[in-house]
């Protein structure tokens, strides 16, 4: 297994152009994290992460694991990238809404481009809206005393940082998506639950030390990941197949189509979209509500804590939602069903036309469903389990969920572009024998 892996490698390393890409890569993905642990001025950060920690509560050290502890930290990218993600959401819904929007997506290449720069101005504004609050929440936390010279100076000053930082981050994002190797803003996220995966063991360590947690948590904890983590890995290579024949056509002396093929849906279209995005809509408000000293306030942020009844229906619900939008972004049935009838395609018992149409939306909605509750129930289940055993969200099925199911999409891409050049990738080539072979 090692030896293959070496021979891998060794492939990587003699295609120039995907060698500079996964170099690429993990340069920028390194000046994030050095930006990570870059404190904003005026902040006494040692001191606030140290509060934020103790009395953040279940949803601070939820976001503070997608940030990489940026956000504990108060540094330059303490907003992270979930201001882009909710600009996104917002922007992929409004494209649904309103038919300017819906005409320039149709549009192609030109379309998409105005739209990602509308998506960016968007980003900025709840950037610097977060920010703003951000900066006065610190400036009346704990009787001002995180902050070194509190007033209108250091207001500007945190904002245009923080702003800046989330502006960093987009463009980094955007640099690795186009010039480096898989999406760019999931693997920003990827790389922040790594980086504070050596330090939960090590804290999950020091509790067993300690007698906090028994041996038998945390073998229970290793067992749940390894399944979990397969779970994932088999569900997202799951496919449903739909049968495509091709009529058989005659020009000249020349026979064209007669061929059979398939449509492979996934059942899981969404990938970990709909749990980013879940995630980020749920968070920064129970956030804020945590630091509001009011009572009914403070309530409302324990209950939008991981394993709370109201945060884990309002989670499961989102996950659904954007399952199902998300697919339908990517996936329109009708688009599906005019193409196959241009090209003399039919599934077989079904008519062309409106009826195929119908029936690709049924087949989808049906595994769509299925990837949603797939999703929920790796989300959540977890998150439950561990929140009652009081363990990091770095075992979280959310986390395991985005780190697999970004580590599979990367290593496909990688594996495309070294089978265009002719060589073996991670998977072994050959054909597939049977079993009287």
């Amino acid at each position: 297994m090692l030896g293959r892996l070496g021979s891998v490698l060794q492939n990587i390393y003699h295609i120039p152009e995907l060698r500079a890409r996964i170099l690429f890569t993990l340069a920028v993905l390194a000046v994030y994290r050095l930006a990570a642990h870059i404190p904003t001025p005026g902040i006494d950060g040692s001191a606030l992460s140290k509060f934020l920690l103790e009395h953040g509560g279940a949803v601070m050290g939820f976001l503070d694991t997608f940030s990489g502890g940026a956000l504990s930290r108060v540094t330059i990218v303490a907003l992270g990238i979930m201001p882009y993600i909710s600009a996104s959401i917002i922007m992929q819904l409004m494209t649904v809404v309103v038919p300017s929007l819906s005409q320039l997506a149709k549009e192609g290449d030109h379309g998409r481009r105005i739209i990602t720069q509308y998506t960016r101005y968007l980003t900025m504004f709840i950037a610097f809206v977060q920010a703003s609050g951000m900066a006065i929440g610190l400036e009346g936390m704990n009787n001002g005393s995180f902050v070194l010279d509190p007033g209108w100076s250091f207001r500007a000053m945190a904002v245009i940082t923080l702003v800046g930082g989330t502006a960093f981050l987009m463009w980094m994002g955007e640099q690795i998506t186009e010039r480096g190797i898989g999406n760019g803003i999931s693997l920003i996220i990827f790389s922040s639950i790594l980086s504070g995966m050596p330090a939960a063991i090590i804290n999950t360590y020091s509790l067993f030390n300690t007698g906090q947690i028994h041996l038998v948590v945390i073998l229970g904890l290793l067992v749940m990941m390894a399944v979990v983590v397969a779970a994932i890995v088999f569900l997202e290579a799951g496919r449903r197949k739909l049968s495509v024949q091709y009529a058989r056509r005659v020009v000249g002396n020349r026979v064209y189509g007669g061929q059979s093929t398939h449509i492979p849906l996934k059942i899981n279209t969404a990938g970990v979209i709909p749990p980013i995005f879940a995630s980020s809509l749920i968070a920064f408000p129970a956030t804020i509500a945590g630091f509001v000293d009011v009572p009914w306030v403070k309530n409302i942020s324990t209950m939008l804590s991981p394993g709370q009844l109201l945060y884990t229906s309002l989670y499961v619900g989102l996950i659904i939602f954007f399952a199902f939008f998300y697919t339908a972004v990517v996936l329109n049935p009708q688009d599906i069903a005019d193409n196959m009838k241009k090209s003399g395609g039919f599934i077989p018992g079904i008519r062309p036309g409106s009826k195929t149409s119908e029936y690709i939306y049924y087949v989808l909605t049906r595994i769509t469903f299925a990837g949603a509750i797939y999703l929920s129930v790796v989300c959540v289940i977890p998150e439950i389990l561990i929140s009652k055993a009081h363990l990091p969200f770095y075992f979280g099925g959310t986390s395991l969920l985005i780190v697999v199911g970004v580590g599979l999409d990367t290593a496909q891409q990688i594996e495309t572009h070294m089978i265009q050049r002719n060589y073996e990738g991670f998977l072994r080539k050959g054909r597939v024998r049977g079993r009287h072979a």
